[in-house]
């Protein structure tokens, strides 16, 4: 397998349709529920790079991003926001969390490859 790519919502679906497409082009994926099961599995595997929603329950992307951004070993590990949110403020809160990225759903699967690739070659 290629890198390891870590994808973060809280949509059984959204989760399905980010492994199919990451599999599909030579990535290894880990998924998690949320901001809190990310960085339980962030304690215990290594990831290239992280994908991952604004809105979920019991940490947000956001909170994930600043908690992810804290620790050494992950301050510049590629973070996308990939989210319904496409207000400036919102772009601008997560920018400044540390987002690398922020992509907006619906999204296309060659878009999100496009930018994965850029950020992340496989």
């Amino acid at each position: 397998m290629g890198k390891r790519v870590m994808a973060v919502d809280d949509s059984a679906t959204v989760r399905q349709v980010l492994q199919m497409t990451l599999e599909g082009a030579g990535y290894e994926v880990v998924e998690a529920v949320d901001g809190k099961d990310a960085l339980d599995k962030l304690g215990r595997t290594s990831v290239d790079m992280m994908v991952t929603d604004l809105n979920m329950p019991n940490m947000d992307g956001i909170d994930l991003i600043k908690h992810v951004r804290q620790s050494p070993g992950n301050r510049f590990m590629p973070i996308i926001m990939l989210t319904t949110e496409s207000q400036p403020e919102k772009k601008q809160e997560g920018k400044a969390a540390g987002a690398s990225g922020w992509i907006v759903k619906p999204f296309k699967p060659e878009q999100l490859l496009a930018v994965i690739r850029m950020i992340c070659p496989a």
